[in-house]
């Protein structure tokens, strides 16, 4: 595949162009494909990253040939100068010797003179083509965290992925970049150089190929040694990162309860594990760096009294000893260095393995092939669903069966662990059940979820709110909206009644997780947010279980209004504000032990009636 970017992997931005505007970002997603012969772990990425940008790599390896020519041609000239002094000092200076020294020393000089404009138009490429790689690899696993379901992102601590995405990515960009800025050159350097030396005298080659693989030999002694140590510092470092996300989000608890002491003991004790694990990789990386640089030194020597050795014997001239001790130090360099990029090759293999965690996973919302949304009715019916927790023997929803027409409202009651929030994951799509959800006569596992979703709107338990503004949050994901729209969403949601003791209004900050606003507050903001989209199916979670009973009853008339021409689920904390619902259903142990409108509950007297005379007590 070639390097450049079709028109599809391009990412598009709004607005005035600008010089970032320019920048193309390739689509990898495609890359991290194993398939049925495709190494595991995401081993095969590497490689079809590299044919990716072929066309890139060979073009910066030619550009390189000519960047570096000044370590080639600079010992071979200077040796031939030497030769020349040499023959000066024995038989005089001659136009011949004039010319020869005048030859190699513009050479010299056009060497480095192209060193300049080649070195800059290498970086222009790698450049350019690293950045656009980090920027794919991390578009992608953003995409794929995306398109994974709830489920991996409940199992997957948040602080793990954080880690993953944030050092895990870069470690694997340092991967490419290590292998295009440093092992590339390197390798080039060897077999140019071993080259040279073969082509000038094939006996001290021989030698330069003897110690060589002393530098090879030590680099597998240190690699597994080096690996262990590099993947512990990565596992106890997302653990940190775990950790210290979960503290965090516990900080009102926390505090609340005085815990403050055993929050710190236990990070601390994370914390020591990371700095033990991080002394361990410095630790090996010091020995295996000085053991490379001791070794490389001694082979210098070496070759150096070799070839001084063949001088005396009159097999090489005193300018040859010159140009063969520069190549084997070149040689000898390049394979030293080449080694000493294992600790870095290393960490960024176990990078890799740990991204292709994300991509590899294989719990995703698969779209492509599925039937396109162009109009949602509201025809609800659940057939036999049922549904258990990863890991979990105990069924959250048991062989639900229930027929909702379109406008209908249905509300869902019980107590705490019914079942009942279960019941609206699996209808938004975030849970997979056995038994089947069918949306106006299609299986929800034949529509295509993202464009479903656009046509229902869902007002969670715990409101969720980003940093910004009150009106990016009930705004948010809208390309298109009025005033008259934004306005009426506000007035429905009894926004009103707080708004005005704001001084920025709509524009005021909320806070991270919306933390200067009341619950309450929040959880009008999050209603606003699902009526402004006017949606064809309204999924109500406990929406005004933080309001207080003022709020409560005016956001129940303004959703009454509002929920006529639609279908509508509400999972209910109060039974007085679901009276007018067409039809109630009480889970209990994930079953639906009743079904029917308010008055048949009460008049059967069975569980319905048993918790509403519960709430009166209450």
């Amino acid at each position: 595949m070639e390097n450049d970017v079709s028109e599809e992997e391009r990412t598009p931005l709004r607005g005035k162009r600008r010089k970032e505007d320019e920048v193309m970002i390739p689509n990898y997603d495609h890359l991290f494909d194993e398939g049925k012969t495709a190494p595991k772990g995401g081993k095969g990425f590497f490689g079809k990253l590299v044919k990716y940008n072929f066309k890139g790599i060979a073009t910066s390896t030619v550009v390189y040939l000519f960047q570096a020519l000044p370590v080639w041609v600079m010992p071979l000239c200077t040796a031939n100068i030497i030769d020349y002094a040499t023959k000066a000092v024995e038989s005089g200076v001659t136009n011949e010797i004039l010319f020869g020294v005048a030859v190699n020393v513009a050479s010299i000089i056009l060497s480095l003179a192209l060193n300049v404009p080649f070195t800059v138009l290498r970086w222009r490429i790698v450049s350019k083509m690293l950045r656009r790689t980090g920027a794919g690899i991390k578009s992608a696993v953003v995409r794929k965290l995306q398109c994974l379901s709830i489920t991996y992102h409940r199992d997957m601590q948040s602080g793990k992925i954080q880690a993953k995405f944030l050092k895990d990515v870069e470690a694997l960009e340092t991967l490419f970049h290590t292998i295009m800025l440093h092992v590339l050159p390197h390798v080039l350097m060897i077999i140019v150089s071993t080259a040279i030396s073969v082509y000038k005298n094939g006996f001290v080659a021989l030698f330069f190929l003897l110690v060589i693989p002393l530098n090879v030999w030590l680099g597998f002694v240190f690699r597994k040694k080096i690996r262990d140590t590099n993947k512990d510092y990565r596992v106890k470092t997302e653990d940190m990162s775990a950790k210290l996300t979960t503290m965090m989000e516990m900080t009102a608890v926390t505090k609340a309860h005085g815990l403050e002491s055993v929050e710190i003991a236990s990070l601390d004790k994370s914390i020591k594990n990371v700095t033990y694990s991080g002394l361990e990789v410095d630790k090996v990386h010091a020995y295996f760096g000085s053991v490379s640089y001791a070794l490389h030194n001694i082979l210098n020597v070496g070759c150096l009294a070799f070839c001084v050795f063949l001088a005396i014997k009159k097999v090489i001239t005193i300018g040859e000893v010159v140009l063969y001790q520069s190549m084997f130090t070149s040689i000898s360099g390049q394979v030293s260095s080449l080694v000493g990029e294992i600790p870095a090759l290393g960490k960024g293999a176990d990078a890799l393995s740990s991204v292709a965690e994300i991509m590899t996973a294989t719990d995703v919302e698969q779209s492509f092939g599925k039937a396109r949304v162009g109009k949602v009715y509201g025809n609800v019916e659940f057939k036999g669903v049922t549904y258990s927790y990863p890991k979990s023997s105990v069924l959250a929803v048991k062989n639900l069966n229930l027929k909702v027409k379109s406008g209908e409202c249905v509300a869902f009651v019980g107590s705490s662990g019914s079942g009942k929030s279960t019941v609206m994951n699996i209808l938004i799509g975030l849970l997979k059940p056995q038994g089947e959800v069918i949306i106006d006569g299609t299986p929800m596992t034949e529509l295509d979820l993202a464009e479903y979703r656009h046509h229902i709107s869902v007002v969670p338990q715990n409101s969720i709110l980003f940093p910004g503004t009150i009106r990016e949050n009930i705004t948010y994901g809208l390309d298109k909206y009025t005033e008259e729209e934004l306005f009426k969403a506000v007035e429905m949601a009894n926004m009103n009644e707080f708004l005005k003791d704001l001084p920025d209004g709509l524009d005021t900050l909320v806070g991270e997780h919306g933390d200067k606003l009341s619950g309450g507050q929040k959880q009008r903001v999050a209603i606003a947010r699902a009526l402004i989209r006017n949606p064809d199916i309204l999924i109500l979670d406990e929406a005004t279980s933080a309001l207080d009973n003022l709020s409560e009853y005016h956001v129940q008339q303004a959703i009454s209004a509002s929920v006529a021409g639609r279908t509508t689920f509400i999972v209910a904390h109060r039974l007085s504000t679901i009276r007018n619902a067409d039809t109630i259903v009480v889970m209990e142990s994930g079953e639906a032990v009743e079904i029917g409108t308010y008055d048949e509950l009460i008049a059967k007297k069975g569980k319905f009636y048993e918790l509403k005379k519960l709430a009166e007590r209450e």
